[in-house]
């Protein structure tokens, strides 16, 4: 028996954790205290990660699929037959069919393994399709649209300085659910409490009184999807009344006023149901306070105006000088720059449309909303073959029901995952790789976006068997057979530098990266330190020198973004009588994850229909019975709970639950019809970044 220093690699926090082991088997889990950025904080799925190793539903061996009198089976099969058939299949639909013949999804484990890094774009680069899509465009694409056009590259996010701030503004977040999103804060309990204790406050606009609300400062009921009103109508308000203070390196704020003049806080007050004297006295409040920060997630993010209410989050920060300042938001100082040194894009939008509806894409993706109709509609360019990489678009991808028909018409699938799950379940062939406490790890983007500078690299704490393989050995593989068999070559220079980043391991990729940065730490410092180096706090000064747009200003107002005020500006208000539908997130589960480990599934049943009082009595309903929700696109049957937790008018599913499968253990209630919130969410319903608006979905509740 041992102890060994892991990590947690199940959400964005990556809690370092203190793992007692014996045997290849995980004996206990805790937080590490040693870790200078989550400082011990473990939440349930942390503990449960031992669950997810040691799961005898996940996959260690690839499986093919056979169909059987009409019935699928899953075959154990070789590395190498596997590797070959994945290859002869994406490669023949290319071949055949054309360059966008292969549509490749991939979902959010990618940002989360080392291994998908660094390799990962490798493989998706050997294909020449421009069908690729992402869980980013059913998440948090507006934030990165924002970014890019902002502040010249989709990563360069500014984070807030919870630790220092006086005044924390949020809109449409659960960090205490989350523990936050594009915004890595571990132990947000705590540094909530010593927000309070230095006499700060924290402000939470959101429809549901969540985990967090219920230990804010003060909580306020909103509309889906009218967080924009309220959050221009707060700088019409700084504007009108002289309470900006900018920094000099921003162009723009002229046209920015004149553009949100007419959203005054009665019209926000008409649109969202928050009063007009509240939205002015917090935008003063926000204007007044010593260090301030605004942060909206992806209740904010997964709206139809969810790129016009990011931009003005920002602009809320920059107008009133807490942009680059202590205490306000500010771009973290990583060991590994990922965002200055280039390894990651720094986006572009539009630069083609998807071919059946016209979408743009962003940052070289396509919304993954028409990822169905890209499957199903024939002609040039249709999608005939569909590589996942650590995704399940059925259930986090909108219109769930329909893509799980589509993807059941393909002429080839193949999927990199360690479950056969609603999505994986139609792939003729699935490779499953390694899990966290089998791999080593180091964060090349949720550092980026931490609360606090540090660095910190974790080794595998269990060797894999010889029968396993990481990620990035089967997108090296893969990446390579696939080049032996495309009729259609990459240029010899893009050849030649695939071939060389893979074929180096992820590990060594970062020492090199290590050695070459200025943070002055190496590899061989955070082996000695696994539980992570500090490197402080966030500083300002990064603006302007890292500003990656052409003459080092903030562009305060993108034509994008101003001809979508305009737009807004003639939009009717939503109606008020619908219904509206809104997703939730709970601490034990991680989107579609975790729903067949026992140990988060255990105690009160969440899968629930939640429901305001009123409006169950409104309709006849009764609580705790079965209702029908029904929206434009699908049906489903769930049994409703009655809270005051919702506002009226408002309902709400959690996200990530779904459909069973034969071998899963899935939670037992939540299997009512199969019970997804995406079988209902609309894929027309898109903000103007191609983002899903998942959250506001109008739907009707009956018996």
């Amino acid at each position: 028996m041992e102890k060994r220093i892991g990590v947690c690699n199940l959400c964005e926090a990556i809690c370092g954790l203190e793992l007692t082991v014996e045997d290849r088997t995980v004996l206990s889990v805790r937080g590490d205290d040693a870790d200078p950025l989550s400082r011990g904080h473990i939440c349930p799925k942390g503990v449960a990660i031992g669950d997810v190793y040691a799961d005898p539903d996940r996959l260690r061996k690839p499986v093919r699929r056979i169909l059987l009198d009409g019935e699928a089976h899953w075959d154990e099969i070789g590395w190498e037959e596997a590797f070959d058939l994945v290859a002869d299949g994406l490669a023949r639909a290319t071949n055949d069919h054309g360059r966008d013949a292969v549509g490749i999804y991939l979902g959010n484990p990618n940002v989360h393994s080392l291994g998908s890094m660094t390799h990962g774009q490798a493989l998706v680069k050997t294909l020449p399709t421009r069908n690729r899509f992402s869980a980013t465009s059913v998440d948090q694409l507006p934030h990165q649209l924002v970014a890019h056009l902002m502040y010249g590259h989709q990563l360069m996010l500014p984070v807030p300085d919870i630790d220092r701030t006086s005044y924390f503004l949020v809109f449409g977040a659960n960090p205490m659910a989350s523990n936050g999103s594009l915004m890595t804060v571990p132990d947000f309990p705590q540094r909530l409490r010593d927000l309070k204790a230095r006499g700060g406050a924290m402000v939470l606009f959101d429809p549901r009184r969540t985990e967090t609300a219920k230990v804010a400062t003060e909580h306020h009921f909103i509309r889906p999807g009218s967080d924009v009103h309220v959050l221009l109508a707060m700088l019409q308000v700084l504007f009108e009344e002289s309470l900006t203070a900018p920094p000099a390196f921003v162009t723009g704020l002229e046209v920015v006023a004149d553009a949100v003049a007419a959203f005054t806080p009665e019209r926000a007050e008409r649109a969202s149901g928050v009063s007009a004297d509240e939205i002015r006295r917090i935008a003063r409040e926000f204007a007044a306070a010593p260090a301030a920060a605004a942060y909206g997630r992806i209740g904010v993010s997964t709206t139809a105006w969810g790129t016009v209410a990011q931009w003005a989050l920002q602009v809320l920060n920059l107008v009133t000088g807490n942009l680059d300042r202590e205490g306000g938001t500010m771009l973290t100082s990583p060991a590994i720059d990922a965002v200055g040194r280039g390894l990651i894009g720094k986006g572009h939008h539009g630069l083609w449309k998807s071919r059946v509806r016209g979408l743009p894409e962003s940052g070289g993706e396509l919304p993954v909303a028409a990822l169905r109709e890209e499957i199903e509609t024939p002609g040039e360019g249709q999608i005939r073959a569909v590589l996942t990489m650590s995704g399940n678009p059925v259930l986090s991808t909108p219109d769930g029901a329909g893509l799980d028909r589509a993807l059941a018409g393909l002429d080839f699938m193949a999927a990199v995952d360690i479950y056969i799950n609603e999505t994986t379940r139609h792939a003729d062939v699935i490779l499953p790789p390694t899990t966290a406490l089998e791999r080593d790890h180091y964060d090349l983007v949720f550092q980026t976006l931490a609360v606090r500078n540090t660095a910190r690299f974790t080794p595998a704490v269990f060797d894999k068997s010889r029968e396993q393989r990481h990620d990035w050995e089967i997108y090296r593989e893969v990446a390579r057979r696939l080049g032996r068999r495309l009729n259609r070559k990459p240029p010899l220079k893009k050849r030649l530098l695939s071939r060389a980043r893979l074929a180096v391991s992820p590990t060594f990729l970062i020492g090199q990266l290590l050695r070459s940065d200025k943070a002055g730490v190496t590899i061989s410092q955070l082996r000695r330190h696994p539980s992570g180096v500090d490197l402080g706090p966030l500083r300002p000064g990064a603006f302007p020198a890292r500003l990656q747009t052409s003459h080092k200003l903030v562009m305060a107002a993108p034509d994008l973004v101003m001809d979508d005020l305009v737009r807004l500006a003639e939009s009717d208000p939503p109606p008020t009588d619908d219904l509206l539908l809104i997703g939730r997130r709970h601490q034990r589960d991680c989107n579609s994850w975790l729903h067949n480990a026992s140990r988060l599934t255990r105690g009160r049943e969440r899968h629930q229909l939640l429901m305001n009082p009123g409006d169950l009595t409104a309709r006849g309903l009764r609580d705790g019975s079965t209702v029908t929700v029904t929206s434009r696109v699908g049906t489903v049957r769930v049994e409703v709970q009655s809270t005051s937790d919702l506002m009226p008018g408002v309902v709400s599913l959690p996200h990530g639950f779904g459909h069973q499968l034969p071998g899963t253990r899935m939670q037992g209630a939540a299997q009512v019809e199969g019970v997804s919130i995406n079988d209902l969410t609309d894929p027309e319903l898109l903000d103007i970044s191609g983002n899903a608006a998942l959250s506001g979905v109008p739907v009707t509740v009956t018996a």
